[in-house]
């Protein structure tokens, strides 16, 4: 048989116009940014995927990878091209050089779906059946590189949506990427159930159809359910959003102003149970920070304690040398320092540094030399309360939030979302951090710079927040929680799992006489 579009079994009458073919694949991936935040459009996750089955099911195998790039342009265009505000108003560089390296960026994350999609070509060939099985499992353990590959790309999965959707509920059980898993399952049992009615298989397309959808029905049910318990006494809580202007987060001749911001904006506040100071609050590291250091603890009540970020400077035995750190201190009644792990390219260092440091301006950005932190680092404490900390970038892997929050009452993360400005990247951020705190049935507190500083509650809804933009102080309560969600102790292997089983058993060369 040859390799021709004729080889489907499902008739598409979009596969002869081509323009308007990969036209549909880009639009398909695009509608994806909308069921993220601040669109909160969630039902269109399912829409998007079959739509992407639209246009690359009827594809010969050796298209896929061209249709999967398509698609991921289409998302990672629409959805993450906020770095550019980065690049253009931050980087130094010039409108046309951040549109180009926006671009490459873009087209680079879209090979990630490009080679997801030739695997699936190679390993269904040209039966439409066996594409539409493996299509999950696929597209899954690619979400999965994605996340993981040189540092990792965990953002835009479309299980994030669903903090706010029907399948919020299996969140602690199997995690974000189980509900991207079922959102993939639920497209293509759109697809199966149209190809079924084509045919007169209605009772097969309704047992399909009964299957996909049943998730959908049973997660506010299970939403209910409490995998911890919280407390019962409340903690008191209080956060101040500086919004110091990015401009002069890191000029000298405005130090001082900063930390009398944060220190006028905490007078009232300094009995609080626990303060939140954000993302590098204290713009230089600890070791020229002492006298700041004293006038904070100076001012704490006995039993109150603020944490912080500040850089840190000095001998890292992982290094073998001096080096800085982007960390998270406590002060007062509390201990502990942590040091960032998943560090941002170019941000927080620069890959391939002896070539490209000093090339253009946005590899000379602030504060771009960070080292790794450890991979063993404990919680920080607070009044007897274990608090595990995430800087900014941190709160998006899934698989990293939910180990390192094993034995902790409550989450906690700080960030400097100015760097991206008045975009859509912060607010997905936001979502993200909900996510965890849906997974982990634990309180997240999240201070950031210049917003959104929230606490969000175990079932990732937000209770008090500060808008962006704004110089305020926010004040409310959290209940640290007790045990464990199913996904703190499996973390994402059982869906991994399930994904590789099903292409060992599916695969052509396994079951080669599937229905064609």
């Amino acid at each position: 048989m040859s390799n021709s579009p004729r080889a489907t079994a499902l008739p598409f009458p979009l596969l002869q116009q081509h323009w308007l073919h990969f036209g549909l694949l880009v639009v398909a991936g695009a509608l994806q940014t909308l069921t993220f935040s601040p669109f909160n459009l969630w039902w269109l996750g399912p829409v998007s995927i079959a739509l992407i089955l639209l246009g690359s099911l009827p594809l010969p195998s050796e298209k896929l990878f061209r249709a999967g790039w398509f698609a991921g342009i289409g998302l990672f265009g629409s959805g993450a091209s906020w770095v550019y505000v980065s690049i253009s108003e931050h980087g130094n560089t010039s409108a046309l050089l951040a549109v180009i390296l926006t671009v490459i960026f873009v087209a680079g994350l879209a090979l990630f779906h490009g080679l997801a999609f030739w695997a699936w070509g190679k390993l269904s060939r040209k039966s439409a059946i066996r594409r539409l099985i493996l299509f999950p499992a696929v597209w899954i353990l690619g979400d999965w590189v994605r996340g993981w590959l040189l540092t990792g790309f965990p953002w835009l999965y479309l299980g994030t949506a669903h903090v706010d959707g029907p399948l919020a509920g299996f969140a602690p059980l199997i995690g974000v990427y189980g509900l991207t898993f079922w959102v993939t399952v639920t497209g293509c049992a759109v697809i199966a159930c149209w190809w079924l009615m084509r045919n007169l298989r209605y009772a097969s397309a309704g047992i399909v159809a009964a299957l996909a959808l049943l998730p959908w029905v049973t997660g506010p049910a299970v939403n209910n359910v409490n995998w911890t318990s919280l407390n019962e006494e409340p903690v008191r809580f209080a956060a101040m959003q500086g919004n110091i202007p990015q401009q002069i987060k890191w000029d000298p001749d405005f130090l001082r102003d900063q930390i009398v911001a944060y220190l006028e904006m905490t007078e009232g506040e300094w009995d609080t149970d626990l303060i939140l100071w954000p993302e590098t609050a204290i713009p230089i590291p600890q070791d020229q920070a002492g006298a700041i250091i004293d006038a904070i603890k100076d001012k704490l009540a006995p039993k109150s304690t603020l944490i912080t970020g500040i850089p840190w400077y000095g001998f890292s035995d992982r290094v073998e040398d001096f080096t800085f750190h982007n960390s998270i201190m406590a002060i007062g009644n509390g201990d502990g320092i942590y040091h960032k792990q998943k560090l941002v390219p170019f941000g927080e260092y620069v890959p391939l540094e002896q070539w490209l440091r000093g090339l253009i301006g946005f590899f000379d950005l602030p504060m771009s030399s960070f080292s790794r932190g450890p991979s063993d680092q404990g919680p920080l404490t607070a009044n007897d309360i274990r608090i595990m900390p995430f800087v900014c970038y941190e709160v998006a892997y899934p698989d990293f939030v939910a180990f390192n929050a094993y034995n902790t009452g409550v989450l906690l993360t700080v960030s400097n979302d100015g760097w991206f400005g008045d975009s859509i990247g912060p607010l997905q951020h936001l979502q993200i951090a909900r996510m965890r705190a849906l997974e982990t049935g634990r309180y997240m507190l999240r201070g950031t710079n210049n917003g959104v500083t929230a606490i969000i509650d175990e079932k990732g809804q937000i209770s008090e927040q500060i808008p962006r933009f704004e110089r305020a102080v926010m004040t409310g309560e959290f209940f640290p929680a007790t045990g464990s969600t199913p996904f703190m102790l499996s973390g994402s292997w059982p869906v991994l799992t399930l994904a590789i089983i099903l292409i060992v058993f599916v695969r052509e060369r396994v079951i080669p006489k599937i229905n064609r």
